[in-house]
């Protein structure tokens, strides 16, 4: 069964937002004593935070739809509705978020970065906070918005300080298990290695990872055998180990070109070119490797690299080189630029810049703009009146003279939002849909509904007009 997985597609889906609710508060004596719809909750987020304790991404291989729980609607009595949970997704360190693209939406690194991958839908606004001078009691409320949803690619790159790179079988398992407390997987046949294993080593005052990467083989960089899948795990390390098999039994093969078609391979991946390299003998403790260190030693220095000769089994030469790995490890640290404060960069919007652009496409006008494509999605068509106040919003964000101005006339189909998510309208100048049953904008014809009782006191007092009028004109002088 897989126990370790770097890579996967990952489904989220973030909360829907709250409707809110359009309610009138009633009590005796008060028919209608006003709107006292409350808001709607908001959506829970998708949250990725990295977790130190979390070292694979075998849960979201199992389980790779991931859903935020919904923001409650809004009641009668002021009361908002709850907001939704987040759901909060633990990541190991090291992990890339990408879109189907291949573009790279995140690098999460360091305990406890997060990131939001879905964010929540807005709540919508009851009909209490809908009220204004102009509108006294709306009989509407707007809906909440949807949650976002999408396909997020996670990948996994392991953090370490040093790498080791070779051939299968070259003894890269057996020398992180000395150089370190790791205890991985050992055996003398290919592709031992099936997942990176880490090690934390101390070499004076100086500690660092180690990283012990699945054998690379020619044709690895175009996915053959295990190589391809785990390059990426090379890519943070500050230095390249080439543990080199001083004793393969395979007559075809030598040290030297072993090194060479494992440089070729990184080649082909890109992006390494410039990281400190080092070169492990290994197995110098058997008598023909110890011969051919020899031999290929001086080759090997006068390309410029700094060789080391060892024995995992032996356990000769590891201080060495455990010293001048940390020696590298260290100057790289320096070398890095410190990590500056994170600035707080303010970008106000320019002065004319209304939110909204229309375009002018094939027999049609659409507008897009965060405001109009939010107001569109948070209005309940069915109720006329909420279709009036999103006019006046349109009206209010200068909709309707931009869309003069592009020539739009009445009758012409106009598009508020993307393709995949429009609504589209019959556009009329100033248009009023709504507005027939509101009479004046701000009023409500429920309130001039007539009441028995105001009835009566209105004839009362028009029959005792009516008598002191009478009484006037025969009263004598």
């Amino acid at each position: 069964m897989t126990t370790f997985v770097d890579r996967v597609e990952l489904h989220v889906a973030a909360g829907n937002g709250g409707h809110g609710c359009a309610s009138v508060h009633r009590e005796k004596f008060k028919p209608l004593g006003g709107p006292d719809g409350g808001n709607g909750g908001r959506g829970g987020d998708v949250i990725l935070v990295v977790d130190q304790s979390v070292t694979t991404l075998l849960d979201y291989h199992h389980s790779p739809h991931r859903k935020a729980t919904n923001g409650k609607p809004g009641e009668g009595g002021n009361r908002s509705g709850k907001d939704g949970t987040d759901l909060v997704l633990p990541v190991p360190d090291g992990t890339v978020v990408l879109d189907k693209q291949g573009n790279v939406l995140a690098d999460l690194i360091g305990e406890g970065t997060t990131y939001i991958a879905a964010q929540g839908g807005r709540g919508g606004l009851g009909n209490a906070a809908l009220a204004s001078a102009r509108r006294k009691a709306p009989g509407f409320a707007l809906l909440g918005e949807p949650g976002h949803a999408g396909d997020v690619i996670l990948e996994l790159k392991t953090v370490a300080d040093v790498a080791l790179v070779g051939y299968p079988s070259a003894g890269k398992s057996s020398l992180i298990s000395v150089l370190s407390a790791a205890k991985p997987k050992i055996a003398d046949y290919p592709f031992t290695t099936l997942v990176p294993n880490l090690g934390v080593v101390t070499a004076g005052s100086t500690v660092y990872t180690i990283a012990d990467v699945p054998g690379l083989i020619p044709g690895a960089s175009q996915g053959k055998g295990l190589g391809l899948e785990f390059l990426r795990h090379v890519e943070r390390c500050s230095v390249l180990v080439h543990v080199l098999d001083t004793a393969a039994l395979e007559s075809e093969r030598d040290p030297v070109t072993d090194l060479d078609v494992i440089e070729a391979e990184l080649a082909e991946y890109g992006g390494l070119e410039n990281r400190p390299r080092l070169v492990v003998l290994n197995k110098v403790d058997v008598p023909d490797g110890k011969d051919l260190a020899d031999i290929i030693r001086p080759d090997l220095e006068a390309r410029g690299y700094q060789v080391f000769e060892v024995s995992a089994i032996a356990h000769l030469g590891l201080k060495e080189l455990s010293f001048a790995l940390a020696k590298i490890v260290a100057d790289a640290r320096a070398a890095k630029p410190k990590d500056e404060a994170t600035r707080i960069v303010i970008r106000p919007k320019a002065v004319d810049d209304a939110g909204f652009k229309v375009v002018v496409e094939d027999g049609f006008y659409r507008v897009l703009g965060e405001k109009p494509e939010r107001w569109v999605r948070q209005t309940d068509f069915a109720n006329d009146e909420a279709v009036g106040y999103l006019a006046d919003r349109l009206g209010r964000l200068g909709v309707e003279e931009e869309l003069t101005k592009a020539g739009a006339r009445a009758g012409d189909e106009v598009v508020i939002g993307p393709e995949d998510d429009a609504v589209v309208f019959d556009w009329e100048p100033t248009m009023s849909a709504g507005a027939e049953m509101l009479g004046r904008r701000g009023e409500d014809h429920r309130f001039e509904a007539p009441r028995p009782a105001a009835q009566r006191r209105r004839e009362r007092d028009a029959g005792r007009d009516e008598a002191e009028a009478e009484y006037d004109a025969f009263k004598p002088f």
